[in-house]
C-alpha cells in the first residue's frame, strides 16, 4: 500500500508540474502585451500567473508541503527554457519565428532567468506561508496570506531581474507602475476569483478523497 501511495503522489506531482509549466508558458507569453485598466499599466499576464498559487495552496493543503516542493523541483528546468523559447519567438505578442533559437539572446535570456527565479522564490515562500497557517480554522486565511506575500515575491523578483535598467522605452518610464499594478490586479484577482474557486476545488475534492488515505508530509 505505501507503495502504491507514493507512486500515486509521484504522478500527481507531474501532472501539477505539468500544469505550472504550462501556466508558465501562457504567462511569459501574456506578459509582452500591456493593457491599460482605468489608466493604469499592466499586462495580461497578472491574470493567469495566479493559477499557479492557486494549484499549489491546493496541493500543501491536500497533500502536504513536501508534494509541493517536488513540483516546483519537476517543474523548474522546464519552465527555464520555455521561458527562454517563447521570449525568442514572440516579441510584443508577435510571431518572430523559430531562427532565434539558434543563436544566444543576452535579453531573453534576463527575461528567463527572471521568470525562472520569480517562480522559484515565489512558490517557496508561498509554501512556507501556507504551510504555517493551513490549520488555521479560518479556511480562507492561509490562501490570502500566501497569494499576498508569494506574489509580492515574485513579482518584485520577476520585474527587477528583468526590467532593471531595461532599454525598452514603454518598462524604462513604466516599471515600477507596471509592476505596482501587476501586484495589485494579482491580489485583487485572487481577492475575489481564486479564493472562492479554491473553497470550491477544495471541497469538491476533499468530498471525493474522503475515507481515502492522504500522504500529509511537512
Amino acid at each position: 500500500m505505501p507503495t502504491l501511495v507514493k507512486q500515486k503522489q509521484q504522478q500527481i506531482a507531474l501532472l501539477l508540474a505539468f500544469l505550472h509549466v504550462t501556466i508558465i508558458a501562457s504567462s511569459n507569453f501574456l506578459v509582452q502585451i500591456p493593457i491599460s485598466i482605468f489608466g493604469f499599466h499592466s499586462t495580461w499576464g497578472a491574470f493567469t500567473f495566479p493559477f499557479i498559487f492557486l494549484a499549489t495552496d491546493l496541493t500543501v493543503r491536500l497533500f502536504g508541503a513536501a508534494l509541493a516542493r517536488q513540483i516546483i523541483f519537476y517543474a523548474m528546468l522546464p519552465a527555464l527554457l520555455i521561458s527562454y523559447a517563447i521570449s525568442i519567438v514572440f516579441r510584443d505578442g508577435a510571431w518572430m519565428g523559430i531562427g532565434g533559437l539558434f543563436k544566444f539572446d543576452l535579453f531573453v535570456a534576463r527575461i528567463a532567468l527572471a521568470s525562472f527565479s520569480a517562480y522559484v522564490i515565489g512558490q517557496i515562500m508561498d509554501i512556507f506561508v501556507f504551510n504555517r497557517l493551513r490549520q488555521r480554522p479560518q479556511w480562507w486565511l492561509a490562501p490570502a496570506a500566501a497569494a499576498v506575500v508569494g506574489n509580492l515575491v515574485d513579482t518584485n523578483a520577476f520585474f527587477g531581474i528583468a526590467f532593471y535598467k531595461t532599454t525598452d522605452p514603454y518598462l524604462s518610464e513604466h516599471l515600477v507602475e507596471v509592476a505596482s499594478v501587476d501586484y495589485a490586479f494579482k491580489i485583487v484577482i485572487s481577492a475575489l476569483f481564486f479564493l472562492p474557486l479554491y473553497k470550491v476545488i477544495l471541497d469538491r475534492v476533499t468530498a471525493r478523497l474522503k475515507g481515502a488515505p492522504l500522504p500529509h508530509q511537512a
